[in-house]
C-alpha cells in the first residue's frame, strides 16, 4: 500500500490509499474502454488512486483526464520495446504503485514484465470468452492474476492449468442508476427520423466482425420483407463500417435502416428500442446486453461466451444456439426463413415485450450491477496488493459472490 495519498480521481485523498496503474492495451472507444472507464470512476476515492498507460492519444485519454486521472503514452505492442518497460518502470517506482492491471494481449505484456522488474503484483482483466496461449504464457511466466467475466473463460482458465488462487471471476456491471427504464428514447429516434410509432429494432456495437453487424444485416433484410414497416438502427463505429453502409445501399434498405454512429450516451439510445438484438462471433460479457436489459429492453442474442449467462432464456429475452445463425430472429425454428417469422410474431406482442423487458431489468438489478462489480473488484485489488492469493470460491456457487446485497 503507499503512503503518498491520492484518490482514484488524481488527488485530495488521505493517507493508505491502494495506487493502481492501469495498463490499457487500446484507446479507442469499445467495450473494454467502457469497462475501465466506469471501473475508475466508481472506486472509492478514499481507497484507490488510479493512474493510467495507454498507446495513443484520444478522445478515451481525453475523458480519462476529464475524470481527473493522470494518463501517460507509449507504445503497447506484444513485444514492447524498451523504452515502453522503462516507462512502466519508473512509473512504478516514481509513483509508488501498489497493483498493476492490464487489460488486452499487449498491456499484459507490458504488465508481467513490469510486474517482476519491480516486484509489484499485477492482474490482468480478460474481456473474451477464451484465454488465449498468449495470455496464459504470460501469467504463468510473470504470476500475473487472471480476472475473467464469464464462466466460460474461467472454465477454460482451470482445465489449461491456471491455479485457483491466481484466477478470479467477476462478471460485468452496468450502472443501474444511468441505464433505466424510467427514460423514453423519443430523441433518438426525431435525430434519425425513425417514426415513434414504427417497430424498432436495436443493434449497439463496434462494426468489427466478431460483432456480425453483417449478420444483423441479414435478419433485418429479411424482417424487412415480411415487416416493411420495421426500422432498424446500427450505432457504433469500426473497421466494417463502408462494407455495412455499402450493404445498406445493395439491400435497397436504406429508408429502414440507420446507420447513427458513435453514441457515447447510449443510456437514451436503448429506450427507443422495441427489441436489441446481439449477432456476435464472439462475446465476453457484452455491456451491450447488460445496458438494454438495465433499460428494460428484451434481448434477442446469440449465446456465445456469458451472453447465456446474462439473458434468461424465454424470460428476459431469447438465445439462440451460436451455429444456428438464421435463428438469430427465430428460436424454435432454425433457417433463415425462421428469421423473419419469430421478429415479426414478436415485434407486436407488446405486453410479452414488456415482461420480457422487467424481468431483464430484475435480473440486472438481482446480478449485473456496476456497483457491485467494482466492489468485488475493489475487494479483488487490496487483496492482490496486500499479497493474500487465497481462493475466492467463486466456483463453488457462480452468483453466491456476485449478486447484490
Amino acid at each position: 500500500m503507499s503512503d503518498d495519498g491520492g484518490s482514484s480521481n488524481g488527488d485530495g485523498a488521505g493517507k493508505g490509499t491502494t495506487h493502481v496503474l492501469e495498463i490499457i492495451g487500446n484507446a479507442i472507444v469499445g467495450g473494454m474502454e467502457n469497462y475501465v472507464a466506469n471501473l475508475i470512476s466508481q472506486l472509492p476515492s478514499t481507497q484507490f488512486r488510479v493512474t493510467c498507460l495507454c498507446p495513443f492519444e484520444s478522445a478515451f485519454t481525453v475523458s480519462l483526464r476529464q475524470m481527473g486521472c493522470t494518463v501517460f503514452i507509449t507504445p503497447l505492442r506484444d513485444d514492447p520495446p524498451w523504452r515502453s518497460v522503462q516507462m512502466a518502470v519508473e512509473l512504478i517506482r516514481q509513483h509508488h504503485v501498489d497493483l498493476i492491471h492490464a487489460h488486452l494481449p499487449n498491456a499484459h505484456v507490458l504488465a508481467g514484465l513490469a510486474g517482476c522488474l519491480t516486484h509489484t503484483p499485477a492482474a490482468a482483466t480478460i474481456h473474451g470468452m477464451n484465454l488465449t496461449t498468449q495470455e496464459l504464457g504470460i501469467s504463468r511466466m510473470a504470476h500475473t492474476h487472471l480476472i475473467v467475466v464469464c464462466q466460460e473463460a474461467y472454465a477454460q482458465a482451470l482445465a489449461l492449468g491456471v491455479l485457483p488462487e491466481h484466477l478470479t471471476l467477476i462478471p460485468n456491471g452496468v450502472d443501474i442508476r444511468i441505464f433505466t427504464p424510467d427514460r423514453g428514447g423519443e430523441g433518438f429516434r426525431m435525430a434519425l427520423g425513425v417514426p415513434l410509432d414504427a417497430p424498432l429494432v436495436g443493434f449497439v456495437g463496434r462494426l468489427a466482425w466478431e460483432k456480425g453487424p453483417d449478420e444483423f444485416l441479414r435478419v433485418a433484410e429479411r424482417v424487412h420483407r415480411q415487416c416493411p414497416e420495421a426500422h432498424f438502427v446500427i450505432v457504433g463505429e469500426g473497421p466494417m463500417g463502408g462494407q455495412v453502409a455499402t450493404t445498406i445501399r445493395q439491400l435497397g434498405l436504406n429508408p429502414f435502416v440507420h446507420m447513427a454512429g458513435l453514441w457515447t450516451n447510449t443510456w437514451e439510445v436503448y429506450p427507443a428500442f422495441d427489441v436489441f438484438v446481439q449477432t456476435s462471433r464472439s462475446e465476453g460479457m457484452p455491456l451491450a446486453v447488460l445496458e438494454a436489459m438495465a433499460c428494460g429492453k428484451t434481448v434477442v442474442a446469440i449465446a456465445v461466451g456469458g451472453v447465456a449467462e446474462i439473458v434468461e432464456a424465454g424470460t428476459s429475452g431469447i438465445l439462440i444456439s451460436p451455429g444456428d445463425w438464421g435463428g438469430v430472429a427465430n428460436a424454435y425454428s432454425g433457417g433463415w426463413e425462421g428469421v423473419a417469422k419469430t421478429l415479426i410474431e414478436l415485434l407486436p406482442c407488446q405486453n410479452r415485450l414488456a415482461q420480457m423487458g422487467k424481468a431483464g431489468r430484475r435480473r440486472v438489478e438481482d446480478l449485473f450491477s456496476l456497483q457491485n462489480s467494482v466492489r468485488l473488484t475493489g475487494d479483488l485489488f487490496h487483496r492482490l496488493a496486500n499479497r493474500k492469493l487465497l481462493p475466492l470460491g467463486v466456483w463453488q456457487g457462480m452468483w453466491s459472490t456476485t449478486r447484490a446485497e
